[in-house]
């Protein structure tokens, strides 16, 4: 795989984000595979696309991509925070391929988050942009890298070793089990996975995870019996196949 950007593709763009989002996208459409169905090619959209960048005219589904210089840190930046809001309330919000490249314009890593990953927690309103700026009051967004749980980061570059597109696959076929259209849900899901992978042991008891209840609490206020909703997650993760109960009170994850 070559994994230099086509540097001629941004010769006619001043803006160096302009730039990076051309050789980029480009990059991917010639190279990348689809994650989720295993087609061998991703097509560039329209720039007049409002939520995608790419698609797999295979299965048909879309993707965004952001792509940083150097790794990718806690938080990713990302356009209008309504905008963020919209898509995730919507059918059409896109999966999210992270790109990292080099100084030099090497791809170095790649990554995709599936759609069904996100939720509002993990969007992060940034401050209203000042009254001097070009577009005032402007109101723009991160993405809270860091709160996706370890099992909605596919890898698929890693330090220019490109994973095995039929693992990857596999992969995303397995977490798709934890996909669910209900935005409550899916966040309270999102929220005890992060608490199980917080924990350092395979095996762990209910105990451990009640230790979780009053940061779960803070970011749903309205429920008032926390505990018998992690139980209810947990039943949800053992029916899924990522976590296995052993005896009473225990569990164990499962790979």
């Amino acid at each position: 795989m070559n994994f230099n950007f086509d540097t001629s593709l941004a010769e006619n763009y001043k803006s160096n984000s302009q730039k990076i989002r051309v050789m980029s996208e480009s990059w991917v459409g010639k190279n990348i595979f689809c994650p989720i169905c295993g087609s061998s090619h991703i097509c560039n959209l329209n720039n007049n696309m409002p939520v995608a960048d790419l698609k797999c005219d295979n299965c048909g589904e879309i993707y965004e991509l952001k792509s940083k210089q150097g790794k990718v840190g806690s938080k990713i930046n990302d356009g209008a925070y309504s905008t963020m809001l919209e898509r995730i309330n919507s059918s059409n919000n896109p999966n999210l391929f992270i790109m990292n490249y080099s100084d030099n314009y090497q791809v170095t890593d790649l990554l995709l988050i599936p759609k069904f990953f996100f939720v509002e927690s993990i969007i992060e309103k940034r401050k209203p942009l000042s009254p001097t700026a070009k577009r005032a009051g402007w109101v723009g967004c991160n993405i809270l890298f860091g709160d996706v749980p370890i099992q909605g980061r596919i890898k698929i570059i890693e330090d220019q070793q490109v994973y095995n597109k039929t693992e990857i696959v596999k992969n995303y076929d397995r977490i798709k089990k934890l996909q669910t259209n209900n935005l409550e849900s899916r966040g309270w899901l999102m929220d005890v996975l992060n608490c199980v992978n917080a924990i350092d042991t395979t095996d762990f008891s209910l105990k451990e995870i009640y230790a979780f209840a009053e940061q779960l609490h803070k970011k749903h206020i309205n429920n008032h019996n926390v505990e018998a909703k992690i139980r209810q997650q947990l039943q949800f993760l053992r029916d899924k196949g990522f976590i296995e109960f052993t005896t009473r009170g225990h569990y164990k994850k499962l790979l």
